[in-house]
């Protein structure tokens, strides 16, 4: 199979670093090929602009997805994109790997995502009417393949809870895993969490490498996240609010898992 890492630490020699390097060792000797997209290192543009456009006339209204559907439908993004989204077509399955950072991925992740989800790519994809609202949660161009999160943090899993100070991890974590990665197809996996970064030694550090080898080697056995399918008649069209029958009473991120 074929593995896509999107990997956002400033710092190759971090805790980051070293489970990077462990999970390409491990996918690699498990006989899969591997492809790192190391942001920092490639000096990526988080930036979503006029540039990205390359037929862009100077002087115009930039359309964040106007002109990004007209790039991308002509063949006319900035390269960088356009070789982005070759490895998500690649890929049979995409990790995201990062530290939480004010609770949320890093903002040069975050640029990654805006600029190669393009319009006619990840999202503006199929029917848009007031009977359908396109190709998306649980379909798209992504459908079929796997996500991943590799996610460390330096708080307690305490901290992060149904009941710590920092809110449930599920809920942090929902914008990515349901928003970014469930909206254009991916099968969501569980997240790999890691807590107390600055609380690593030896002992630790090959524990964590361990529960991440297994999740590793189980990348495709592991069920994903039962998150809801946006056109499997779930939803009432056109608003897109949940059945009343189903989760009846409740509200919030739970109640977009298919559990009832």
């Amino acid at each position: 199979m074929n593995v896509l890492i999107v990997y956002a630490h400033p710092e190759p020699r971090s805790l980051n670093g070293a489970l990077r390097d462990f999970a390409v060792q491990r996918l690699e000797a498990a006989g899969h090929q591997v492809q790192v997209s190391d942001l920092y290192a490639m000096g990526w543009k988080a930036t979503l602009d006029a540039d990205d456009h390359l037929d862009y006339q100077p002087g115009s209204q930039f359309s964040p997805s106007g002109d990004s559907r007209l790039a991308f439908a002509n063949g006319r993004q900035s390269a960088d994109i356009a070789q982005e989204q070759d490895k998500l077509r690649w890929a049979d399955a995409l990790i995201l790997q990062f530290p939480l950072w004010w609770f949320t991925m890093p903002a040069i992740l975050k640029g990654w995502v805006d600029r190669v989800y393009a319009y006619g790519f990840a999202y503006g994809v199929g029917e848009h009417s007031d009977s359908r609202w396109g190709n998306r949660y649980g379909e798209g161009n992504l459908a079929g393949k796997r996500a991943m999160l590799i996610v460390t943090t330096g708080g307690w899993d305490s901290h992060y809870s149904p009941r710590g100070i920092n809110g449930p991890i599920d809920d942090l974590l929902f914008p990515i895993q349901h928003g970014i990665l469930h909206y254009p197809g991916f099968d969501v996996l569980p997240p790999f969490l890691v807590y107390r970064t600055s609380r690593m030694d030896e002992v630790r550090f090959a524990a964590v490498s361990a529960g991440l080898g297994e999740r590793l080697d189980n990348l495709w056995h592991t069920g994903p996240i039962p998150y809801r399918k946006q056109n499997s008649g779930d939803y009432e069209i056109p608003a897109l609010t949940l059945r009343p029958d189903l989760s009846p009473g409740r509200s919030g991120f739970a109640t977009h898992l298919g559990q009832g």
